[in-house]
């Protein structure tokens, strides 16, 4: 047993032998060396040797409530004294979760009134996967088995949810995507082969869910999956009307419509879930993240009503054959109902004014000779990197785009998501002060300057 904390270099050295970390190079991360994060408070974050750090990305999209909330500790210190754990199996529950699935289905959209508690956004993707099938099944309908999504999603890495992700990172080497698992083309307006007109945009994407359809076969689809803005696709917001649009066709086709909110609810893009932006309701909605604000682990499903409902009248007696042993854990859901507290006490509204004041500030930077988009809603957000704003030509691979911006925006007191092909990824705390958003756009101008004079970029500079 430790008697004292271990050295920093310690910790490196033993990170580095011992800890296998999430969508890494193991290789590069051995030679990299760990960076140690000791601390966080509001939006800040302290690393080993005592610097400050703003969390411009909130972990990973997720603490959306800012780091050191006492009132979140306190409710999860006092559910773990009373009843550390109980399991969900045999009709067993605890106070907690329930009042937890009750307050998430009165304040989703529609009908979306039965919630499944699961660790995170991966295994509720998953879940998703199954419930429809045995929906499908209960239906009368087996050979509903087809599965769609969109090019640049992300909807988790499990074996089954991998494969619904549409980036190849996520596929190469696993066997991925599966012959169930299809996909149509991104809306990205930025790059869009169909022009940033957004009307053409809604049509051409409509036009092509209608034709995967038909050569899939109208009676074999089961679901579509879609991401309200795709995160780690390089933050892509669609154009207005885009969802609800492709929500119609499925509904009009009678296919299954799963809004995966994992990363835009929870007052990410404004509102409690992003699905309010243009009222649709879908047929199943997963969320995790700023669910409990990534204080403890949790994710969930919300079923509409006619989907929960066609599995119970099919199950009957019989069990429905899926669950977890930590589904709807009391400590994890103790501490979202103090974090959904948190929210409506004044989070959700102060991230509002702080996302007009990121999105004003960032589209500032449209004037940098790096800079060729700006997107984004509420406190999610991307700067995405050229080297020829008339070309929309990426950075150059040699750049290393990924490490390279991550670890000068870290030199820079600023944590934010660095995507391979140039793109900064922001996703701040709900609780940042005006200082720090205007912190986050300064320190952003910084790390373009620096990289301006990278002898890589001035060599292609159109």
């Amino acid at each position: 047993m430790l008697t004292r904390p271990p050295a920093a270099n310690s910790l490196v050295e033993l990170d580095r032998r011992h800890l296998v970390h999430p969508v890494s190079s193991f290789r590069g991360h051995e030679a990299r060396g760990v960076r140690l994060l000791t601390s966080g408070q509001g939006a800040t974050v302290t690393e080993s040797e005592g610097r400050q750090l703003i969390d411009g990305f909130a972990g990973l999209w997720c603490v959306n409530a800012g780091y050191g909330q006492e009132s979140v500790v306190e409710a999860a210190a006092r559910q773990m004294r009373q009843l550390p754990y109980a399991t969900g199996y045999f009709d067993l529950g605890t106070e907690a979760p329930i009042r937890l699935a009750a307050a998430l289905a009165e304040r989703a959209p529609g009908d979306l009134d039965h919630v499944y508690f699961t660790l995170g956004g991966s295994d509720a993707v998953d879940s998703t996967i199954r419930f429809i099938r045995y929906y499908w099944h209960a239906r009368g309908m087996p050979g509903r088995d087809q599965f769609i999504s969109v090019a640049s999603g992300y909807h988790g890495s499990t074996s089954m949810g991998a494969g619904l992700t549409a980036l190849p990172l996520f596929h190469d080497g696993f066997g991925v995507p599966h012959d169930w698992q299809h996909r149509i083309a991104s809306h990205d307006l930025y790059r869009n082969p169909n022009g940033a007109d957004p009307a053409a945009v809604i049509a051409a994407s409509v036009a092509e869910l209608r034709a995967k359809v038909a050569e899939i076969g109208k009676d074999r689809v089961a679901a579509f999956y879609v991401e309200p803005i795709q995160g780690s696709g390089g933050v892509l917001v669609p154009p207005p009307g885009w969802i609800a649009a492709l929500r119609a066709v499925c509904a009009e086709l009678g296919i299954l419509f799963v809004a995966d909110e994992v990363i835009t609810g929870f007052g990410r893009t404004g509102p409690l879930f992003a699905c309010e932006d243009e009222s649709i309701v879908p047929d199943l909605m997963t969320v995790a993240k700023g669910l409990t604000s990534g204080y403890a682990p949790m994710g969930a499903v919300l079923m509409s009503d006619h989907v929960y409902q066609t599995i119970a009248d099919f199950a009957g007696a019989k069990a429905v054959g899926h669950g977890f042993t930590y589904s709807a854990h009391p400590v994890s859901a103790a501490v979202a109902l103090e974090v959904l507290s948190l929210y409506e006490g004044g989070l959700l509204e102060n991230g509002r004014v702080m996302g007009d004041r990121l999105q004003s500030g960032l589209r500032g930077l449209m004037d940098h000779p790096l800079v060729g988009d700006v997107r984004g809603r509420g406190m999610l957000a991307a700067v995405e990197l050229v080297t020829d704003k008339a070309a929309k030509t990426p950075l150059p691979a040699e750049l290393g785009a990924a490490t390279r911006l991550f670890d000068r925006a870290w030199d820079q007191g600023l944590i934010v998501r660095a995507f391979p092909q140039g793109v900064f990824g922001y996703a701040p705390p709900l609780c940042c002060t005006a200082e720090e958003i205007d912190q986050i756009v300064a320190r952003t101008r910084k790390v373009l300057d620096l990289t301006l004079d990278d002898p890589e970029i001035r060599a292609v500079l159109g």
